[in-house]
């Protein structure tokens, strides 16, 4: 492209100055179509923004700096490819996506194959075709849980709530814990017993404690083993930490008020070299901790 200076006027310069409104750096009442001296001074804030050689013209490295910055998330369906998308829609999706628990590792802009991993857990938590694709299906997931992200850092390190401050969130909700393989029945029932050796009055149970059939607005969980969950429903992979309870909370959100259902898939039936007895208890502890933390307001 040829470079645009001070001076120039035309669609290319209009282009260049809605941009820079857009990030805030010029005003819109400056954006005349004229390269003048408000643009030349936002274009300089630009550049040293952005690492680039101080000027006041718009060389083809601005420009290419210049659109990056100005993607919105939803702009562009993003997905993995060479050369990778890089831009502001890609380090917004990985900010959304690290929020809600899901590691896309460094957040730097490129949809790699980090962010494409943690888009794909992303669509299976919810019970999306887990394609890697954020096209319109995964945007409309996103937005439906922007409170839940926006403005939020991502997810680091552990957080737990505490058997004896959980006591309120085992009372006041409803679900049924189950499994349909030995080993999960076990992790299935040590949380119910558990969640009722911490509050007589919990709600939340195994499917083999229930004397009733589950009604529709009771919240049934599926703990599964690797590749056992049913087809279209959100899906949560197990893993230690903050990230876990985020990502419950989400799949809880996607399942509805009607029915809703959710699984969580265990990586096997053993945890760090311990026996399967050993195992099934600390599953079961973790798991009943990040529901507990989910399940808060």
């Amino acid at each position: 492209m040829d470079t645009i200076r001070k001076g120039d006027s035309g669609a290319a310069v209009l282009d260049i100055q809605g941009k820079l409104a857009a990030l805030g750096l010029l005003g819109e009442d400056a954006c005349t179509g004229v390269f003048d001296e408000a643009t030349a001074q936002a274009i300089r804030a630009f550049r040293h923004g952005r690492g680039i050689p101080d000027a006041d013209e718009v060389d083809e490295k601005t420009w290419s700096a210049l659109l990056d910055a100005s993607f919105q998330l939803g702009d562009r369906t993003l997905y993995l490819r060479m050369p990778f998308f890089h831009g502001n829609d890609v380090a917004q999706l990985q900010q959304a996506l690290g929020s809600l628990g899901f590691d896309c590792g460094y957040a730097d802009g490129i949809f790699g194959a980090h962010t494409e991993a943690a888009v794909r857990k992303f669509q299976m938590n919810l019970g999306l075709v887990n394609d890697g694709i954020v096209g319109s299906a995964t945007f409309a997931a996103l937005k439906n849980l922007k409170f839940s992200w926006a403005g939020k850092s991502p997810a680091r390190g552990s957080l737990y709530l505490g058997f004896s401050r959980a006591a309120d969130v085992l009372e006041n909700h409803t679900l049924c814990l189950f499994g349909t393989e030995e080993f999960t029945r076990s992790v299935a029932s040590r949380m119910s017993n558990l969640a009722l050796a911490t509050n007589p009055h919990s709600k939340i149970m195994s499917a083999d404690s229930l004397l009733v059939a589950p009604g529709d607005d009771m919240l049934l969980v599926h703990i599964v083993l690797p590749g056992a969950a049913s087809a279209g429903i959100p899906v949560v992979q197990y893993g230690d930490g903050e990230g876990l309870a985020l990502r419950l909370r989400s799949a809880i959100e996607a399942a509805g008020a009607s029915a809703p259902r959710i699984a969580i898939e265990l990586p096997g039936t053993q945890w760090a070299a311990a026996g399967e007895g050993r195992s099934a208890q600390h599953f079961a502890i973790t798991l009943l901790d990040a529901l507990c933390v989910s399940l808060l307001p």
